[in-house]
């Protein structure tokens, strides 16, 4: 049996759907919950409690390869 790959992980700029608002998720607990920050900030943090209400926007290595073709 093969564990599933999470749908969303830490990096991942997605839109939480309770929230309203868009996040890069920063930390994911051991209980399962979310943490995620402000997409242009780096306080001001929230939780979801699973990845049920996330969709991810950007995922981090799509964000990465962004960077990277600016030079970033």
């Amino acid at each position: 049996m093969t564990e599933e790959e999470p749908r969303v992980w830490v990096g991942d700029r997605v839109y939480d759907v309770d929230a309203g608002r868009e996040g890069i998720v920063t930390d994911v607990m051991g209980d399962g919950t979310y943490v995620l920050g402000p997409v242009h900030m780096w306080t001001a943090t929230w939780t979801a409690p699973s990845d049920e209400t996330l969709e991810v926007a950007l995922s981090r290595d799509e964000r990465n390869k962004q960077y990277r073709e600016l030079g970033w």
